[in-house]
């Protein structure tokens, strides 16, 4: 039975530690210049940071022009992994993120927190869990070696109906009537992070293919787009570091506290949604994306709905923060479980019974 090695390169072996130092970098420099701090989070519009969209499509953009676009009109004949994402991140993720968060803020550490706090702790959590990714899913993806083409159809298919269930069901959770969720946040962010970068991959194939032919672009143009596409990543995790990292100075246990049910929250979509993948017997190209993109987040529409509804100082927004604290190492391990579990998706049994690899 023969299994595709994946070599992970250097930077990919320790890109956990890279993070690591992004972070406390973040969290430095936010410290030292805070007034350029304060300066770059007001160059916003409509909710929406531009100079996170800008590191964005320098993550996005590698990708995108990885990605076979011929390839996604056989994704879409595919229902299964779509019915599959539809029905993990809009009928189970949000009460299951619901019910964590209330078992951790409202009982077991309950004697821990100030009621009133609590209260924003779970809020803020409720309104990660109403995001599915919609953006960093296609860089686990990537790493994974998920099926690229399917991975956008899920992606394009989580942001319409992000569109129409966000706010419905942030009113439901929270249970709070009117909850001023601003429509052109969503749609600008879903735009710029993975509209834009999209049609600019989508050219950029079909343009320099159509001049250079497929063998340059794939040994030439391609060759370092993951790297950039990764320190792009770093360099975002740095940026929303250097603006949040005073809240997280300011509580550093009780960030401890909340990203407890945030990773087991993450864990347990991902093994619910990999798991029901593997029986109804979809293809690990297409379970890994299936999977990954319920337990990862779409933690800048949570961060500025968070921010716009409770304030940048609020324990809400602490914790869709700590939401991109955790999501890192922990999707990170998740694609480490994803790829070593990869055989286990390759193999078929033909009417003859005899199982072939």
């Amino acid at each position: 039975m023969s299994r595709e090695k994946y070599d992970i390169s250097f930077f990919e072996r320790y890109l956990t530690v890279w993070v690591i130092v992004g972070i406390v970098a973040g969290i430095t420099l936010g410290t030292v210049f805070s007034g350029a701090a304060d300066f770059l989070s007001s160059l916003s519009v409509e909710g929406v940071n531009l100079p996170i969209a800008i590191l964005l499509f320098g993550m996005m953009y590698p990708i995108m022009v990885q990605i076979d676009f011929s390839e996604v009109k056989n994704a879409v004949k595919a229902p299964k992994p779509v019915l599959l994402t539809l029905i993990i991140n809009w009928g189970i993720k949000p009460f299951s993120m619901f019910f964590f968060a209330w078992l951790f803020m409202r009982v077991i550490f309950a004697p821990l927190l100030p009621h009133g706090l609590a209260g924003e702790y779970l809020a803020g959590m409720i309104l990660l869990g109403i995001a599915p990714c919609t953006a960093m899913v296609l860089v686990w993806s990537y790493l994974a070696k998920g099926f690229m083409g399917l991975t956008l159809v899920l992606v394009a298919i989580n942001s319409l109906t992000m569109l129409v269930l966000y706010a419905p069901l942030g009113n439901f959770l929270l249970g709070v009537a009117d909850m001023p969720i601003p429509f052109m946040t969503i749609f600008l962010s879903i735009m710029l992070y993975v509209g834009v970068s999209l049609v600019a991959g989508y050219i950029s194939r079909i343009t320099l293919i159509k001049k250079k032919g497929k063998e340059w672009y794939e040994s030439v143009f391609l060759k370092d787009m993951g790297t950039i596409s990764k320190v792009s990543l770093l360099a975002t995790l740095v940026y929303l570091f250097m603006l949040q990292g005073g809240v997280i100075l300011a509580a550093p246990f009780v960030v401890v506290l909340i990203a407890v049910p945030l990773s087991i929250q993450t864990l347990f979509i991902f093994g619910l949604g990999y798991r029901a993948a593997k029986i109804i017997g979809l293809k690990y190209e297409e379970a890994a994306p299936a999977a990954m993109i319920g337990a990862s987040n779409h933690f800048e529409v949570a961060i500025a709905t968070a921010v716009t509804v409770f304030g940048l100082q609020s324990g809400a927004a602490l914790a869709t923060v700590v939401g991109v604290l955790i999501e890192v190492p922990v999707m990170l391990f998740l694609v480490r479980v994803c790829l070593g579990s990869k055989e286990k998706f390759s193999c078929r049994f033909p009417a003859v019974g005899k199982k072939e690899c």
